[in-house]
């Protein structure tokens, strides 16, 4: 079947990038010269998604707010002569349909997701976690999306986690069964010691998920942190047949962590069309004092 609706939570307080979350949600901080946001929004795009629910949280207007017409701003590039900047302002509120419901309170992933029922209906739909940034040649949500289709199960996105990080995610038993695809039969969360650990494949910022996820989050009893947990859903999943885990092929920022900003707005600036070559040249200066 084929996925047409995705979830972002963008909920989170964004604790671990303070004090420049306080008053701007970290979702809208920016890579280069776009927010974290709208990355995720077109990764889904590419993917053929055409509806997308992005859940916030109060003080969190400046996401939906970007996504609208701004036809004062739209006026001024135009009567400016700057036609390329108007056209991908103006691009942006057609990107997909998006609709934005509010968390009022902070439960975890979880139940994130289960404020989602109602959007999501009787159909499959994708989750970009809203920390995570996946950058590469192909949407890693559009490489979720065919092994759902191929597999009729949920898919998790994974990746291997150096061993002394393991316990700060979550923790999979992974089978190999062809080119980077695995079945997935067991997982922990946050796994606090070595006999915990399955493995160090981890879900890391994208899944696609039946609509049987509901039922199962509805009865799941708060885990790891006193929260909801996503993954205590997913393991009823895991168990009752299996998921599938994709070893997507583009590389993963953690946005609610400053080095990943950093290691992100670097990577990207080195590759962009207007300030890459200048960037580029800067580097290579300052690497010399290094």
């Amino acid at each position: 079947m084929k996925i047409r609706k995705a979830v972002i939570p963008a909920a989170g307080l964004g604790t671990r990038v303070l004090p420049a979350s306080k008053a701007i949600p970290k979702e809208m901080l920016p890579i280069v010269d776009k927010p974290v946001i709208q990355y995720i929004v077109e990764e889904a795009v590419q993917a053929g998604i055409t509806d997308i629910l992005v859940i916030t949280s109060r003080g969190k207007g400046a996401i939906a707010d970007h996504f609208d017409r701004s036809p004062e701003l739209e006026e001024r590039l135009l009567a400016g002569g700057k036609q390329a900047v108007y056209d991908q302002i103006r691009a942006i509120p057609e990107l997909a349909n998006l609709t934005f419901i509010r968390q009022k309170e902070t439960k975890g992933l979880g139940h994130a997701v289960l404020c989602a029922k109602e959007f999501v209906g009787d159909e499959p739909f994708a989750v970009l976690y809203g920390d995570d940034v996946i950058i590469g040649e192909q949407s890693a949500t559009a490489e979720l999306c065919a092994a759902y289709e191929k597999h009729g199960k949920g898919v998790v996105g994974i990746k291997e986690v150096p061993h002394e990080m393991i316990s700060k995610y979550s923790s999979l038993k992974a089978d190999p069964i062809g080119e980077r695809e695995y079945l997935v039969t067991d997982m922990i969360e946050k796994p606090q010691t070595e006999a915990e650990v399955l493995s160090y494949f981890s879900i890391l910022g994208r899944c696609v998920l039946p609509p049987e996820i509901f039922g199962i989050l509805e009865h799941t009893a708060p885990g790891a942190g006193g929260e909801i947990q996503l993954t205590d859903a997913m393991l009823v999943l895991a168990k009752n047949g299996g998921m599938i885990g994709v070893d997507y092929t583009g590389t993963r920022y953690d946005m609610g962590n400053k080095l990943g900003m950093l290691q992100a707005a670097v990577e990207v600036g080195l590759k962009h069309p207007e300030v890459g070559r200048a960037f580029r040249a800067y580097l290579k200066e300052i690497a010399k004092t290094l």
